[in-house]
């Protein structure tokens, strides 16, 4: 009799189960939506004869003097812990996965004896200035691409300037700021 009961009661679940699958089915075939041959919708096109819309101005940077006179050393040392993981800010600090950057402004680019720079950097010439070290920090693969730095770039302005800030810190005669 026990044995009865529960194969009545699993038929009734196994055929609740098998009812619901076979509705959604159907109902599945009696409503099947309408799908577009096209992504997307049709937008109206722009009147003949009406002037295009201008595209917004871009804002221009700020100039960078403006920027220095601004910047906060104590914040560019927080805005360089990405920075620290490669590169050491202490004096006579060890070369890492990139070079040391104590005394780094007014210093030959790719100086540091014994650093495996890129040909990129060692063909770059000149030495590392505030408005140099500003723009590469912004996208190191823009500015010289083929650089062996892999760090995507800092977009914020005032970010970079506060950057510059800290690293003018960071010297035995620090280079003054451009007027």
């Amino acid at each position: 009799m026990e044995t009865t009961n529960s194969n009545k009661l699993a038929l009734a679940v196994l055929g609740t189960l098998l009812a619901t699958m076979a509705l959604g089915i159907f109902s599945s075939a009696i409503f099947a939506p309408h799908k577009a041959n096209k992504a997307g919708y049709a937008l109206p096109a722009a009147e003949e004869g009406a002037p295009a819309a201008a595209p917004p101005a871009a804002a221009p940077d700020d100039p960078l003097p403006g920027l220095l006179a601004k910047a906060d050393a104590k914040k560019g040392e927080s805005d360089t812990k990405p920075c620290q993981a490669c590169h050491s800010f202490d004096k006579g600090g060890p070369a890492k996965v990139g070079p040391p950057l104590y005394g780094v402004v007014g210093r030959p680019v790719a100086s540091i004896a014994g650093f495996a720079y890129s040909d990129v950097l060692k063909g770059m010439g000149g030495d590392w200035t505030y408005d140099r070290i500003f723009t590469f920090i912004k996208s190191p693969k823009t500015m010289e691409p083929g650089t062996k730095m892999t760090f995507p770039g800092e977009s914020e302005e005032h970010k970079r300037a506060d950057i510059l800030a800290y690293l003018q810190t960071l010297s035995d005669s620090p280079v003054p700021f451009p007027k």
